[in-house]
């Protein structure tokens, strides 16, 4: 008889991928594909620090899922093998204050954390600097998604103690790499004067991935994580398709792994287009769950109530925002542009009669979808 269907379905000990781990979000894969110039740009900003000297500081901008963070570890990765220099890479989404980013180099060099209290920012600054000078190391530090910096006004006084610290400590030498996914930022523009005046970056830009690179990538991707034979041409073509539409790579990575996961659901050996089509309806929020993971309880509260009252006046959302947390307007304001550029709102202003113009706020995405990922 052709074709047992038991042949084509999973056993209790089977699983369709072969390494699932190449799936993650965070993954830095052995090949990275179409950066080359990129890399090369960035390689030439380091090099000085191999030398032993300062490198030059380098703005790295592009839209999400470009492969910005990908870039820096693996130049991290290499530079930590082949040399002595320092590296250290700081979430700012995570660490979005001065003291938190200079307690994550603390962590960096040192290799435990600094003292959760009772501990100055000045005497912090000092041992890390202290400890460069004494082991004559260079330090270079990404600060990635530096944008939060500039959400919660810490950028200046951040990249102003980094690029100074040569002067307060003789012998410090310290490079930054700033990542920026938010376009609408002009990381030098948004800084103080003070800052401005020493930072003169070399600035690496990250474009979107055209068509033919994404499906190279994906099924790169796919080669290395899935078993031979789960994943057909048809079925690829049309997790590039999705992810092309919508900019971001890390779509059409998270879209392979619950494409996997949707055909393991059905016992099935392989991907079909419909795994993939369900799959995406998750898949294509990859940004809206990232955007919304890094906020405080205060800033989860204030898009909890904006679903509840969707394309409301500013007043009317902080009324019912003041009624459950009972902070103020002015804290309510700052919130909401923080969400604005993140992309979790829009913000528009409109003529209201006898009142003037006042801003109206709706959720960037489908409620529901919102409400899903805040949980």
């Amino acid at each position: 008889m052709p074709g047992d269907a038991d042949d084509d379905m999973l056993s209790w000990d089977e699983s369709v991928f072969r390494d699932e781990s190449v799936f993650e979000i965070d993954h830095v894969p052995e090949t990275f594909r179409h950066r080359e110039s990129q890399l090369e740009s960035l390689k030439y900003a380091l090099r000085p620090a191999v030398r032993g000297s300062r490198p030059l500081n380098t703005i790295v901008r592009g839209p999400p899922g470009t492969g910005k963070t990908t870039a820096v570890q693996k130049l991290f990765t290499e530079l930590r093998a082949r040399t002595e220099v320092r590296t250290v890479r700081v979430n700012c989404q995570v660490d979005s204050t001065r003291y938190a980013v200079f307690s994550r180099l603390f962590e960096g060099i040192f290799e435990y954390e600094p003292p959760s209290s009772g501990i100055s920012f000045k005497k912090l600054f000092g041992q890390i600097t202290d400890r460069l000078v004494e082991e004559d190391e260079v330090l270079v530090v990404a600060l990635d998604d530096v944008n939060y910096l500039f959400y919660e006004n810490e950028a200046s006084d951040t990249l102003y103690s980094l690029l100074r610290a040569h002067e307060a400590h003789s012998g410090a030498k310290i490079g930054v790499i700033v990542v920026s996914s938010d376009l609408s930022l002009d990381v030098i523009d948004d800084l103080d004067g003070r800052v401005q005046s020493v930072f003169r970056p070399e600035e690496v830009y990250f474009p979107v991935y055209d068509a033919t690179e994404i499906y190279d990538i994906l099924g790169e991707r796919a080669k290395r994580g899935f078993h031979e034979g789960v994943i057909g041409d048809a079925e690829l073509d049309r997790v590039a398709e999705l992810t092309a539409e919508s900019g971001d790579l890390r779509v059409g990575i998270d879209l392979l792994r619950r494409a996997g996961l949707n055909a393991e659901m059905r016992a099935s050996k392989a991907i079909a287009i419909e795994d993939v089509e369900s799959a995406y309806d998750k898949s294509k929020h990859v940004h809206l769950s990232r955007s919304l993971r890094g906020l405080s309880d205060s800033e989860r509260a204030l898009v909890r109530v904006l679903a509840d009252v969707d394309g409301e006046q500013a007043g009317a959302v902080y009324e019912a925002f003041h009624e459950e947390t009972d902070l103020g307007y002015t804290r309510y304001s700052e919130i909401i542009n923080k969400l604005d550029q993140l992309g979790v709102l829009d913000a528009e202003y409109a003529d209201v009669d006898g009142r003037g113009r006042s801003r109206e706020l709706t959720l960037a995405y489908d409620a529901e979808a919102v409400l899903d990922r805040l949980e």
